[in-house]
């Protein structure tokens, strides 16, 4: 494409999700509903394990992992969002849009990485339950933590190391109300066909991959589990349950978006919905109402924070 016709493109300009006013003022609604209730859900289940010693164990290392992970992801995209639901010009510097993308994409790898780990730990604890105390150490949670962070670094950044530098010298127009990759790309005044597969080849085909190791391994753990259903294994059921339907939500979007072959855009828009404001929430969720620890630990902390502002009030009063 001939350059020299085109102004070198500094912004973009995200079309967000409506250009009514009353749907974006429903959208805000919502959207600001959705994110104060996945950090305040998120930050309560990280308390909740922080607190409480009884939960101080690999799962709940994890979880609390996924938790911080899950207001990372609500957090990169949401605030920008209901920003630009309340004005007309919504835009977003080249510079910042390289850098949503980095978080999402690092935030995003990590949280697959940690899945993986979640299942492994599951595995060891049904599986081995001799050997689980010992392989499962303090220093090995922390150890595939780090291992977690460190793939969501190298993701993030072999993705944008071969998109950072295109042209943008045309149209400066994402159909969406968050900078990615795919519709990044497709702005590029050049030719992109090699750089739209190595996106689908790097994102789609590790999602896919990923999420195929998931189920089939929660699924010898469940085959296992129902061999040996006793008291202990059977509650386990209820746990694995939970994982899988954390699985299930977060890899949807993810496969959909980088892999199907006929991308939509209202399908899109719904997806990133989906995974930015409503799985954040739904984990929280999932893991509280599925496990009766977690939900006593809760109430323990609750009783102890309304026990400390009902003394607190009475000394202010006195």
């Amino acid at each position: 494409m001939d350059r020299g016709n085109h102004s070198v493109v500094s912004e973009f300009v995200l079309l967000g999700l409506s250009s009514s006013w009353e749907t974006q003022i429903l959208l805000f609604l919502f959207s600001i509903t959705f994110y104060v209730a996945s950090i305040l859900g998120n930050l309560l289940v990280v308390l909740t394990i922080i607190s409480d010693g009884r939960l101080h164990s690999p799962m709940y290392f994890f979880l609390a992992n996924l938790s911080f992970m899950d207001s990372g992801v609500s957090s990169i995209t949401s605030p920008k969002l209901m920003h630009d639901l309340c004005r007309a010009h919504r835009a977003i510097s080249l510079p910042g849009c390289v850098t949503q993308m980095f978080f999402i994409h690092m935030v995003g790898g990590a949280e697959m990485v940690l899945l993986v780990a979640m299942a492994y730990d599951r595995y060891l604890a049904i599986c081995k339950p001799l050997h689980y105390p010992t392989i499962m150490s303090l220093r090995a949670c922390v150890s595939l933590l780090a291992l977690a962070w460190t793939m969501g670094l190298l993701h993030s950044v072999a993705q944008l190391a071969f998109v950072v530098n295109l042209p943008f010298c045309g149209a400066n127009k994402m159909d969406s109300f968050y900078c990615d990759l795919p519709q990044f790309i497709r702005l590029a005044c050049t030719d992109t066909y090699g750089l739209e597969l190595l996106v689908a080849a790097n994102s789609g085909f590790i999602s896919v991959c990923t999420f195929f190791i998931l189920i089939v391994s929660y699924v010898f753990i469940l085959v296992t589990v129902r061999k040996h259903c006793s008291g202990g294994s059977c509650k386990a059921l209820s746990t694995l349950s939970a994982h899988i339907t954390v699985v299930v939500f977060f890899f949807g979007p993810c496969v959909i978006v980088y892999v199907w072959p006929f991308p939509t855009l209202p399908t899109d828009k719904f997806l990133a919905i989906f995974d930015v404001f409503i799985t954040p929430v739904l984990n929280p969720v999932i893991y509280t109402f599925r496990n009766k620890e977690m939900k006593v630990a809760m109430t323990r902390l609750l009783d102890k924070a309304l026990g400390r502002l009902r003394k607190c009030y009475f000394m202010c009063g006195i």
